[in-house]
């Protein structure tokens, strides 16, 4: 081998590294479209074996060979083939791909939309009761359901029920009460305000010397007619 050819073994690494080369330049003109060293490895490391750092090399050896393309962006770089080794597309072929193109994104839409669906039924599901727990929960129901059916039955099998015309005794005599409750909380008032008149001292003052208690001082109120 020539020193020339050493030193362009020794630059690429030796024969595993052309090898690796190899197996990225076809692969990249197979797919004719921008990869990362990261996807280039996710890949092709399952078929041919090729581990991060030989797929660093072999791409920066074919984009130093100009084989390939080579663009950063920010810390990153992104390699993909010359398309000088690609034939030109005549008018009909590009207007086929545009079709496709078109195609293509009218169907990566619809998926789009329906995973936006799927997500939010799954969101919805996620919020809902499990299997288990729904099981647990009609179970705790029908117990309830039991216990007041049971509870009703004892009501109705009771033997001290009221009557209509006991219930409409005990309405007529609240109203009574409520109505000389009423009367005589006002004539009671009437009968204080008239003593306060002549009073030097405060309503407070004279309610806690007489021993007056009100039903405001126990929260109490007159219940309506």
């Amino acid at each position: 081998m020539s020193a020339a050819g050493k030193a362009r073994e020794g630059a690429a690494g030796g024969p595993a590294a052309a090898a690796a080369a190899a197996i990225l330049l076809r692969y990249l003109r197979e797919q004719n479209r921008p990869h990362s060293a990261q996807d280039a490895f996710g890949n092709l490391q399952r078929e041919h074996g090729l581990g991060k750092t030989a797929v660093v090399k072999a791409l920066e050896l074919l984009a130093q060979q100009g084989k390939i393309k080579e663009k950063a962006y920010g810390k990153q770089k992104i390699y993909f083939p010359d398309q000088d080794h690609f034939p030109s597309a005549s008018d009909s072929e590009l207007k086929v791909l545009d079709n496709e193109i078109s195609d293509l994104s009218s169907k990566v839409q619809i998926l789009q939309q329906n995973c936006c669906l799927m997500e939010s039924e799954l969101k919805e599901l996620k919020g809902s009761m499990t299997t288990p727990e729904m099981v647990k929960e009609i179970e705790e129901l029908k117990k309830d359901c039991a216990d007041y059916t049971e509870k009703l039955e004892r009501i109705k099998s009771g033997a001290n029920h009221v009557t209509p015309e006991e219930k409409e005794k005990v309405y007529k005599e609240k109203k009574q009460y409520c109505r000389e409750w009423r009367s005589r909380k006002r004539m009671a008032t009437e009968l204080l305000d008239a003593i306060l008149e002549g009073y030097p001292k405060s309503k407070k003052q004279f309610f806690e010397e007489v021993g007056i208690e009100t039903d405001e001082d126990f929260h109490v109120t007159l219940p309506p007619t």
